[in-house]
């Protein structure tokens, strides 16, 4: 029998009344244990088997899955519960950790950052707006990737390594972000990738006993930028990088809409799987972006 630590990220029946409990550990990792006969109403494990649950726990080796033998509650999030905003900004940010967390090996490092990125999301206000929401979300999405070697340039331009210096004023939507790249463009690199497009094309017209294919694998490796951002956009997409955020404007709302996108593109690109948490939160931004009758 061994004692841990762990959160519990995911939950799902098993036979007639067991769970099957996907937890972060920061001593081993990714754990997947049966909590016996939790699904009855007079379970000794009562809520400890709820999402977002931190616990205490005595594990007894089993053949094929360990099962929990003993659960100490330590900390819970039912903030997070009351708020459909923050409850999916969790959920998204847990599904991230799900797939970057190792099995059999220490996470201290993202099981801490994870905790603290949902301690975070609770402190919010009940009726926190969506701009703030996902201004947290973002920041906690960045956090994740940069813990895991992958998240995206935003401070020099990814082709040139130029630096690039975020001006709020600016709103002309003139910033490139190449998520194949790996990050922003800056402008003038944007003039150069369209020159040589042109010149591609030009090329493929003026000799017609070049290889199609190889014009075309050369088009390829042209790294058209997904978006454009203008200067506010840039200006918030940097500051992700810090370890806090500042103070959130109501007038900052679209932008974070727009950022949280670029970055759920990135992360689903780089992690190689679609992120389900993000459906709810396109009904979350639809719902708080729909006035009352």
């Amino acid at each position: 029998m061994y004692r841990i630590t762990g959160i519990n990220l995911k939950s799902m029946p098993l036979g007639e009344s067991d769970r099957l409990l996907t937890i972060l550990t920061p001593e081993r990792g990714l754990l997947r244990v049966v909590a016996g006969g939790s699904r009855k109403a007079k379970s000794k494990f009562g809520g400890r088997t709820g999402l977002f649950v931190l616990n205490e726990l005595m594990i007894k080796p089993g053949k094929s899955l360990d099962r929990i033998h003993h659960a100490e509650t330590l900390a819970s999030y039912p903030g997070l519960s009351r708020h459909f905003g923050l409850l999916t900004a969790s959920q998204y940010l847990a599904e991230i950790a799900l797939n970057q967390a190792l099995e059999d090996s220490p996470q201290s490092d993202l099981f801490n950052l994870l905790t603290e990125h949902l301690q975070r999301l609770e402190q919010l206000p009940a009726a926190a707006p969506i701009g703030e929401v996902l201004a947290h979300l973002c920041q906690g999405i960045f956090h994740l990737l940069a813990l895991g070697g992958i998240a995206p340039q935003v401070h020099h331009c990814c082709l040139s390594q130029t630096p690039l210096i975020a001006n709020p004023n600016h709103l002309n939507p003139a910033i490139g972000f190449s998520i194949r790249s790996g990050g922003v463009v800056a402008p003038a690199q944007l003039q150069v990738q369209r020159q040589q497009v042109q010149q591609q094309r030009q090329s493929s017209s003026q000799y017609e006993d070049r290889d199609d294919e190889a014009v075309a694998n050369q088009a390829a490796f042209t790294p058209t930028p997904n978006r454009y951002l203008n200067g506010h956009q840039l200006a918030l997409l940097q500051q992700l990088s810090q370890p806090h955020l500042a103070p959130i404007s109501p007038a900052s709302e679209a932008a974070w809409i727009t950022i949280e996108q670029i970055l759920r593109e990135y992360t689903q690109h780089h992690l190689g799987r679609v992120i389900r948490s993000a459906t709810l939160i396109n009904s979350y931004v639809a719902a708080a972006k729909t006035p009352l009758p």
